[in-house]
């Protein structure tokens, strides 16, 4: 049996990464071998590949071209193998990401990222996508109370962030059956109830 691949999306600030162990954890409960990823990143390159994407400025072509590089060895190494055994992946952030950040927010061509997502994964998209939605303003406060030094995407203006969230939303439109939005701008444990609705349903 195929595994599945459940994506988790959403602005800095939205809190989607707080809720990747616990939907790792609550489907490992079920029995099922579970692994937990993120991009950039998820492999050695990856990694690799993520420093110098979240610290480095370049050019916007160089980073859509090393973000989808990324992706294509994450793919190789850990997604597609894992899949294939019946495992199932959650992963922080996936192509939805490069859509509402290089497209979106700094204005990508379209058919430039569709051209590099056909080639990438043309044959792969997630079986499920929760995209983690709220206001900006919230969002913004919350990234000022982080305790760390930021990456240069969460350092953008505040309209580069609002394209980002537009975005985001437009590729919901696109693909209802995929992407579920949830509401981020609620109290952590009526996320977390709504999560745990949607996870009976994997």
């Amino acid at each position: 049996m195929k595994g599945k691949f459940i994506t988790l999306e959403g602005i800095d600030g939205a809190g989607k990464s707080s809720h990747v162990e616990w939907l790792a954890g609550h489907l490992r409960d079920r029995g099922l071998t579970v692994h937990v990823t993120r991009e950039p990143g998820g492999t050695d390159l990856g990694e690799r590949l993520r420093e110098l994407l979240l610290n480095q400025a370049m050019d916007l072509e160089t980073e859509t071209l090393l973000m989808f590089a990324a992706r294509r060895e994450h793919l190789a190494v850990l997604i597609e193998p894992a899949l294939a055994r019946g495992d199932w992946v959650v992963c922080d952030r996936f192509s939805d990401a490069t859509y509402a950040y290089q497209g979106g927010g700094r204005g990508l061509e379209r058919n430039k990222f569709l051209q590099l997502e056909q080639w990438v994964h043309g044959h792969l998209q997630p079986d499920l996508t929760l995209l983690f939605d709220l206001p900006l303003d919230v969002a913004r406060e919350r990234i000022a109370k982080a305790e760390r030094v930021l990456d240069r995407f969460e350092q953008e203006r505040v309209d580069f962030h609002e394209r980002v969230r537009q975005a985001y939303l437009e590729r919901a439109h696109a693909a209802p059956g995929r992407i579920r939005v949830i509401d981020a701008g609620k109290p952590f444990d009526n996320v977390r109830v709504e999560l745990e609705k949607i996870a009976i349903l994997l």
